[in-house]
């Protein structure tokens, strides 16, 4: 028996991918290309380009449209790509938009806007502002913890009515409310935070956005995969399997793209160096994530 799950027309695991750079600190496009491929050939349905993981603060305008156009000519039209275009100001979020349908995104990733704190009419106004900057389709990233303001559940559900608001990337850790949007709408959550990929699968999500998904490609979509053949003893077995590596990853107190570019960087695939203000991880820690990459990938 194979289990009926809804997917979005994103594909269920979606790599965060990191934003390559050269060792001088210049976007490298035939780097990202050449990532890009890789995680698509290990099982990843779709890349969020530009977001957290992607280092997108550091990141300039120009080099993000660059960023789209490099990867879209790496894994052709089949590939979905989202392009995190989240910033404080509605207006430059908007110039985003329109920039990244002109470099061949496939939808965009945003943030509420940071630090200003709006109200939640503000943040549903500014979403509903991007959502009509462009004709390309919008996924709403609730990430309280880095942006200081939350986009909460009821928020959502007034937004899900927007015909160009298609999902939603959670990493508010709010399950209960998580569970009142997908019982509600039909938009297409992900699970931001790779703890969460499994349990919120099981209640109806689309997939994951994972950050750990640049290191460990098929073991994240394993798990997806166990549990849409029925087997859900085993998806629950794969997902406690990589807790290890997603706790070093995400929770030991760097950020996933200093973990994620770390172990990318020992894999011999493209990375480079992190952009100030993050710093790499010392080699205790990078041995430490390596060999919880290991652990994982030959067990």
């Amino acid at each position: 028996m194979t289990i009926t799950h809804s997917r979005s027309s994103f594909g269920r695991v979606l790599c965060a991918m990191i934003t390559p750079f050269t060792e001088e600190g210049a976007l490298d496009r035939a780097g990202a290309q050449e990532l890009a491929r890789h995680l698509v050939a290990e099982g990843c349905e779709g890349l969020v380009l530009s977001g957290t993981t992607g280092e997108s603060p550091t990141t300039s305008d120009t080099e993000k449209a660059e960023l789209i156009t490099a990867v879209r000519e790496a894994v052709g039209a089949r590939v979905p790509l989202i392009a995190g275009i989240g910033t404080a100001d509605t207006r430059h979020t908007a110039e985003l938009a329109l920039a990244a349908e002109k470099a061949g995104a496939d939808a965009v990733l945003v943030v509420p806007p940071y630090y200003s704190r709006p109200p939640q009419d503000a943040v549903a106004a500014h979403f509903r502002t991007i959502a009509d900057a462009s004709g390309l389709p919008v996924l709403l990233y609730d990430i309280p913890g880095r942006t200081g303001t939350r986009i909460a559940p009821e928020t959502i559900l007034r937004l899900a009515d927007h015909p160009r608001i298609v999902g939603v990337k959670d990493c508010s850790y709010d399950f209960l409310g998580a569970q009142k949007v997908l019982a509600r709408t039909d938009l297409a959550y992900y699970a931001g935070c790779d703890e969460h990929n499994l349990a919120l699968y099981a209640v109806g999500a689309a997939g994951c956005i994972s950050t750990v998904a640049n290191a460990a490609p098929r073991p994240i979509r394993a798990v997806l995969d166990a549990f849409d053949a029925a087997d859900t003893a085993r998806a629950r077995q794969l997902q406690l399997r990589a807790m290890p590596l997603i706790e070093a990853m995400m929770s030991a107190g760097l950020p996933g793209t200093v973990t994620a570019k770390a172990l990318l960087s020992r894999l011999g695939l493209p990375a480079g160096p992190v952009r100030a203000p993050l710093l790499p991880p010392s080699p205790q820690v990078t041995a430490e994530l390596l060999a919880r990459l290991e652990e994982l990938t030959e067990s």
